[in-house]
Protein backbone atom coordinates (compact mmCIF):
# COMPACT_ATOMS: atom_id res chain seq x y z
CA UNK A 1 0.00 0.00 0.00
CA UNK A 2 1.16 3.55 -0.72
CA UNK A 3 0.70 5.56 2.46
CA UNK A 4 0.94 9.33 2.19
CA UNK A 5 2.42 10.88 5.32
CA UNK A 6 2.16 14.59 6.03
CA UNK A 7 4.51 15.76 8.78
CA UNK A 8 6.89 18.46 9.88
CA UNK A 9 10.38 19.11 8.59
CA UNK A 10 11.27 20.59 12.01
CA UNK A 11 13.67 19.02 14.49
CA UNK A 12 11.36 17.81 17.26
CA UNK A 13 11.42 16.41 20.76
CA UNK A 14 11.63 12.68 21.46
CA UNK A 15 7.95 12.60 22.45
CA UNK A 16 7.23 13.14 18.73
CA UNK A 17 10.19 11.38 17.12
CA UNK A 18 9.79 8.12 19.07
CA UNK A 19 6.22 7.50 17.79
CA UNK A 20 7.40 8.47 14.30
CA UNK A 21 10.22 5.90 14.41
CA UNK A 22 7.76 3.25 15.62
CA UNK A 23 5.30 4.03 12.83
CA UNK A 24 8.05 4.19 10.19
CA UNK A 25 9.33 0.75 11.20
CA UNK A 26 5.80 -0.66 10.94
CA UNK A 27 5.41 0.79 7.45
CA UNK A 28 8.76 -0.58 6.31
CA UNK A 29 8.30 -4.04 7.81
CA UNK A 30 4.85 -4.19 6.24
CA UNK A 31 6.37 -3.62 2.79
CA UNK A 32 4.55 -0.32 2.32
CA UNK A 33 5.69 2.68 0.31
CA UNK A 34 5.73 5.98 2.15
CA UNK A 35 4.78 8.96 0.02
CA UNK A 36 6.07 12.05 1.82
CA UNK A 37 7.24 15.62 1.32
CA UNK A 38 10.66 14.40 0.22
CA UNK A 39 12.68 16.32 2.79
CA UNK A 40 15.77 14.93 4.49
CA UNK A 41 15.41 17.05 7.64
CA UNK A 42 13.33 16.95 10.80
CA UNK A 43 10.49 14.53 11.30
CA UNK A 44 10.41 13.87 7.55
CA UNK A 45 13.97 12.51 7.82
CA UNK A 46 13.08 10.42 10.89
CA UNK A 47 10.22 8.85 8.96
CA UNK A 48 12.24 8.27 5.77
CA UNK A 49 15.16 6.75 7.71
CA UNK A 50 12.84 4.41 9.58
CA UNK A 51 10.87 3.25 6.54
CA UNK A 52 14.05 2.67 4.54
CA UNK A 53 15.85 0.82 7.36
CA UNK A 54 12.85 -1.48 7.83
CA UNK A 55 12.68 -2.40 4.13
CA UNK A 56 9.96 -0.09 2.85
CA UNK A 57 10.00 2.09 -0.23
CA UNK A 58 10.20 5.89 -0.39
CA UNK A 59 8.35 8.10 -2.85
CA UNK A 60 9.11 11.77 -2.28
CA UNK A 61 7.27 14.80 -3.57
CA UNK A 62 9.38 17.87 -2.97
CA UNK A 63 8.76 21.40 -4.16
CA UNK A 64 11.11 23.61 -6.19
CA UNK A 65 11.91 26.11 -3.42
CA UNK A 66 12.74 23.27 -0.98
CA UNK A 67 14.59 21.00 -3.43
CA UNK A 68 17.90 21.80 -1.68
CA UNK A 69 16.59 19.82 1.34
CA UNK A 70 15.30 16.86 -0.70
CA UNK A 71 16.51 13.38 0.19
CA UNK A 72 18.72 11.68 -2.39
CA UNK A 73 18.83 8.01 -3.31
CA UNK A 74 15.14 7.28 -2.81
CA UNK A 75 12.98 4.99 -4.94
CA UNK A 76 11.23 7.99 -6.53
CA UNK A 77 11.45 11.78 -6.20
CA UNK A 78 9.14 14.25 -7.90
CA UNK A 79 9.63 18.01 -7.71
CA UNK A 80 6.38 20.00 -7.84
CA UNK A 81 6.15 23.65 -8.82
CA UNK A 82 4.47 24.78 -5.62
CA UNK A 83 2.89 23.57 -2.37
CA UNK A 84 -0.58 23.17 -3.88
CA UNK A 85 0.74 20.91 -6.64
CA UNK A 86 2.79 18.94 -4.10
CA UNK A 87 -0.24 18.39 -1.87
CA UNK A 88 -2.37 17.24 -4.81
CA UNK A 89 0.39 14.90 -6.01
CA UNK A 90 0.84 13.39 -2.55
CA UNK A 91 -2.91 12.79 -2.22
CA UNK A 92 -3.09 11.23 -5.69
CA UNK A 93 -0.18 8.85 -5.02
CA UNK A 94 -1.44 7.52 -1.68
CA UNK A 95 -3.96 4.79 -0.97
CA UNK A 96 -4.32 6.17 2.55
CA UNK A 97 -3.31 9.32 4.42
CA UNK A 98 -1.59 9.82 7.78
CA UNK A 99 -1.13 13.27 9.28
CA UNK A 100 1.56 13.43 11.94
CA UNK A 101 2.56 16.37 14.11
CA UNK A 102 3.45 19.56 12.32
CA UNK A 103 2.92 23.27 11.96
CA UNK A 104 0.72 25.40 9.75
CA UNK A 105 1.70 23.57 6.57
CA UNK A 106 0.73 20.23 8.05
CA UNK A 107 -2.50 21.72 9.38
CA UNK A 108 -3.28 23.09 5.92
CA UNK A 109 -2.70 19.65 4.42
CA UNK A 110 -4.86 17.94 7.05
CA UNK A 111 -7.82 20.28 6.66
CA UNK A 112 -7.73 20.21 2.86
CA UNK A 113 -7.60 16.40 2.83
CA UNK A 114 -10.61 16.25 5.17
CA UNK A 115 -12.48 18.89 3.12
CA UNK A 116 -11.92 16.97 -0.10
CA UNK A 117 -13.14 13.79 1.58
CA UNK A 118 -16.19 15.60 2.96
CA UNK A 119 -17.16 16.51 -0.60
CA UNK A 120 -16.58 12.98 -1.88
CA UNK A 121 -13.51 13.87 -3.94
CA UNK A 122 -11.60 10.95 -2.43
CA UNK A 123 -12.53 7.99 -0.23
CA UNK A 124 -9.11 7.24 1.26
CA UNK A 125 -8.83 6.59 4.98
CA UNK A 126 -7.37 9.55 6.87
CA UNK A 127 -5.60 9.17 10.21
CA UNK A 128 -4.35 11.86 12.55
CA UNK A 129 -1.52 10.29 14.55
CA UNK A 130 -2.07 11.98 17.89
CA UNK A 131 1.44 11.65 19.36
CA UNK A 132 1.59 12.92 22.93
CA UNK A 133 -1.94 14.35 22.60
CA UNK A 134 -0.78 16.82 19.93
CA UNK A 135 -4.16 16.84 18.18
CA UNK A 136 -6.38 16.77 21.29
CA UNK A 137 -7.47 20.39 20.75
CA UNK A 138 -8.25 19.80 17.09
CA UNK A 139 -10.21 16.68 18.00
CA UNK A 140 -12.38 18.69 20.41
CA UNK A 141 -12.96 21.37 17.75
CA UNK A 142 -13.86 18.82 15.08
CA UNK A 143 -16.24 17.05 17.48
CA UNK A 144 -17.97 20.38 18.09
CA UNK A 145 -18.20 21.03 14.35
CA UNK A 146 -19.69 17.55 13.92
CA UNK A 147 -22.19 17.99 16.75
CA UNK A 148 -23.31 21.40 15.47
CA UNK A 149 -23.72 20.27 11.86
CA UNK A 150 -20.79 21.99 10.20
CA UNK A 151 -19.16 18.90 8.68
CA UNK A 152 -22.06 17.65 6.50
CA UNK A 153 -20.70 14.15 7.05
CA UNK A 154 -20.03 12.31 10.31
CA UNK A 155 -16.59 13.02 11.76
CA UNK A 156 -15.92 9.27 12.01
CA UNK A 157 -16.17 9.08 8.20
CA UNK A 158 -13.66 11.90 7.71
CA UNK A 159 -10.82 11.07 10.07
CA UNK A 160 -9.62 8.54 12.62
CA UNK A 161 -7.56 9.69 15.60
CA UNK A 162 -4.87 7.11 16.40
CA UNK A 163 -2.92 7.24 19.62
CA UNK A 164 -0.04 5.12 18.27
CA UNK A 165 1.43 3.81 15.05
CA UNK A 166 0.09 0.29 15.45
CA UNK A 167 -3.53 1.44 15.68
CA UNK A 168 -2.96 3.88 12.79
CA UNK A 169 -1.65 1.15 10.51
CA UNK A 170 -4.35 -1.32 11.56
CA UNK A 171 -7.03 1.25 10.70
CA UNK A 172 -5.43 1.99 7.32
CA UNK A 173 -5.07 -1.66 6.38
CA UNK A 174 -8.67 -2.34 7.33
CA UNK A 175 -10.13 0.70 5.58
CA UNK A 176 -8.04 1.32 2.47
CA UNK A 177 -10.03 1.21 -0.77
CA UNK A 178 -10.06 -2.23 -2.33
CA UNK A 179 -9.42 -3.98 0.99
Amino acid sequence: MNITVFCSAAELDERYTAPAREFAALLGRGGHTMVWGGSDVGLMKVMADGVEQAGGRLSGVSVEFLSHAARHGVDEMIVARDLAERKAEMLARGDAIVVMVGGTGTMDEATEIMELKKHGLHDKPVVLLNADGFYDGLKIQLQRMDKEGFLHRPLAELVYFAEDGASALAYLEENAPGR
